[in-house]
């Protein structure tokens, strides 16, 4: 078992930048593929981006790719989303996962670790 908890959520300008963390607990995640997905009102959870355990292969969503930025550290068994230039539509809550794989999906029923969340408000 693999428990997630993301943190560094929060209020932010558009333009701005926040920096999400997800600390895993129960199991060393360095096995495991890490993605990050978002959820706002009314949609559907959708992938924003991932990393294979090694850290070598990333994939990133197209609205995001350039902003963000996924990175991982084994040692501490933590994952990071550096988001930049945020804009208002980045506004959802966000999700930490974790899949026992080499391959990066974007599926969401392809992982099988989740965090609570963090929520994520990008005014205008």
């Amino acid at each position: 078992q693999v428990q997630l908890v993301e943190s560094g959520g929060g209020l932010v300008q558009a333009g701005g930048s926040l920096r999400l963390s997800c600390a895993a607990s129960g199991r060393t995640i360095s096995t495991y593929t890490m993605g990050w997905f978002r959820q706002a009102p009314g949609k559907e959870r959708e992938f924003v981006t991932g990393v294979s355990w090694t850290g070598g292969t990333t994939d990133y969503a197209g609205s995001v790719k350039g902003r963000f930025t996924i990175s991982r550290d084994n040692a501490k068994n933590t994952v990071y989303l550096q988001m930049n230039s945020l804009k208002p539509e980045d506004t959802a809550v966000y999700y930490c996962a974790a899949r026992p794989n080499t391959l990066v999906m974007r599926t969401p029923t392809s992982y099988a670790y989740w965090g609570q969340g963090t929520q994520v408000t990008v005014s205008s």
